[in-house]
């Protein structure tokens, strides 16, 4: 039986020993929307002939993935930007996701919908390497490392701690249709759009739109 558990983000390695960030819209009351890719980012916009939905909820477009720095980050919402500016001017990823989590705390919605976040450094080298994944809710902040060689999930409503995954996806298209709906997140319900990055030399984003 398929569970909804809102919003999945992942960070970590994947079964390839990549760096990598995915991104998944599941909702209910805000179906249509896509993501789109561009050289370092992703967006989450209502698709054509909903723009007006923004008027109804202002939470439902953003920057899902932003790349700065050479550190992919990735989350459900507008701390993505804040997250990457920090970054930008030197503060560390753990930090700056605290820092943003915690003065953006939960969206102000009918749900106290977590914010949730993750970001990883583009290096296989165990000693260069940092990726942390986050959430802020009504009731609690938490910014946890995955460990190097580990995958890791969190989402906004089912599983609000990081739990780990078996990423088996490779390439940013593979792994924006892994978290869709492949392995793991086959189990949960009304997915909606969804987009990947993977470091393979650089950076490369992708989306998936069914």
């Amino acid at each position: 039986m398929k569970v909804y558990t809102g919003r999945i983000l992942s960070t970590g390695m994947n079964k390839d020993g990549k760096p990598f960030v995915a991104y998944r819209v599941s909702s209910r009351s805000f179906p249509n929307r896509q993501c789109l890719e561009f050289e370092t980012r992703a967006a989450v916009v209502p698709k054509e002939g909903y723009v007006n939905d923004i008027f109804e909820n202002p939470y439902i477009t953003y920057n899902s993935i932003r790349i700065v720095d050479d550190v992919a980050i990735v989350s459900n919402g507008s701390q993505t930007d804040v997250i990457a500016d920090k970054i930008a001017v030197g503060m560390n990823i753990r930090d700056a996701m605290a820092y943003s989590l915690l003065t953006m705390d939960y969206e102000k919605d009918d749900y106290n919908t977590p914010r949730i976040a993750a970001a990883i450094t583009s290096t296989d080298k165990e000693d260069e390497y940092g990726c942390y994944i986050g959430i802020v809710n009504d009731k609690k902040l938490l910014v946890e490392e995955v460990p190097f060689g580990d995958a890791a999930f969190i989402s906004t409503y089912g599983s609000q701690v990081p739990d780990l995954v078996e990423f088996e996806a490779k390439t940013a298209a593979e792994s924006a249709k892994f978290i869709f709906d492949e392995g793991t997140f086959a189990d949960y319900e009304k997915p909606v759009t969804s987009c990947a990055a993977v470091f393979d030399g650089e950076w490369t984003i992708d989306v998936y739109n069914p």
